[in-house]
């Protein structure tokens, strides 16, 4: 797998089932992200095509680069590559048998929409061009959150205590999810307002820093407060079969995504 082969949408999704088919095989828990980004790109895929988005050339290029962030990271650590700080942060978390799979997921979603879509919309978009991206960035983080339901329904197939918690909770997942995700799309945009003015050093010192405060806001999902461990205790009680087949499991709560 080669990032740098990557010019088109399609080739996104064919990277990302490389990535699932990779981690399946070898139950590695950076799958359960990738399994997700699958059906994020897909769902893009399918918005370009209707014409949800109001420049669709330009979504396709977006979802390109914001993607190559992710796949360059994932290529990189596996070849013992530095990689961003966000990025470590969050394939550390696949040596640490005690996370469960929505940490998982909100450690890649941490880095991925946090760090690298700030980066990716500013050079998509380039100096004075910025406020054009903006309604399109906005509906690219409404997929994003139109896919709390799906996670919910693929958790709940992995994890059957869920259910009952998200019946008693007001569905306690989005504790986490959709509440991080508004303030991870406000803060990437923020971000990307900003880096898109500078060049060079100044870019590049404002990306580290980017970096280590995004890295840092993984303590959320690492060390939550003592409800949100109270609640995970729960699901870990019920958190069933190997890697691989809680991946599938994942997927399946949206399986109407085309991404399989």
């Amino acid at each position: 797998m080669n990032a740098d082969r990557i010019k088109t949408i399609d080739d996104v999704i064919s990277a990302l089932k490389t990535i699932v088919d990779e981690t399946e095989k070898s139950n590695n828990p950076l799958g359960y992200f990738a399994v997700l980004y699958l059906t994020v790109t897909v769902k893009v895929k399918d918005g370009i095509e209707t014409h949800y988005f109001d420049d669709g050339k330009r979504m396709e290029q977006l979802d390109i680069i914001f993607a190559k962030r992710y796949i360059d990271a994932y290529i990189a650590w596996n070849r013992a590559e530095t990689v961003s700080k966000s990025w470590e942060k969050a394939f550390k978390l696949a040596t640490n048998s005690k996370m469960l799979v929505i940490q998982h997921l909100l450690m890649g979603m941490n880095a991925h929409i946090n760090l690298d879509l700030g980066i990716a919309a500013a050079e998509i978009s380039g100096t004075g061009q910025i406020s054009h991206l903006k309604n399109d960035f906005f509906k690219i983080n409404k997929i994003l959150s139109s896919l709390v339901e799906d996670i919910q329904s693929g958790l709940s197939s992995i994890w059957r205590p869920l259910k009952k918690v998200l019946a008693k909770t007001g569905k306690a997942d989005n504790f986490l999810v959709d509440f991080s995700m508004e303030l991870a799309r406000d803060g990437a945009w923020k971000f990307a307002n900003e880096v898109v003015l500078l060049k060079g050093s100044d870019k590049q010192t404002a990306i580290l820093e980017r970096d280590v405060t995004v890295a840092r806001k993984a303590k959320i999902v690492t060390q939550p407060t003592k409800w949100i461990q109270f609640l995970l205790w729960i699901v870990r009680l019920g958190e069933k079969g190997s890697v691989s087949e809680k991946m599938r499991k994942l997927n399946s709560g949206s399986t109407n995504n085309g991404s399989r």
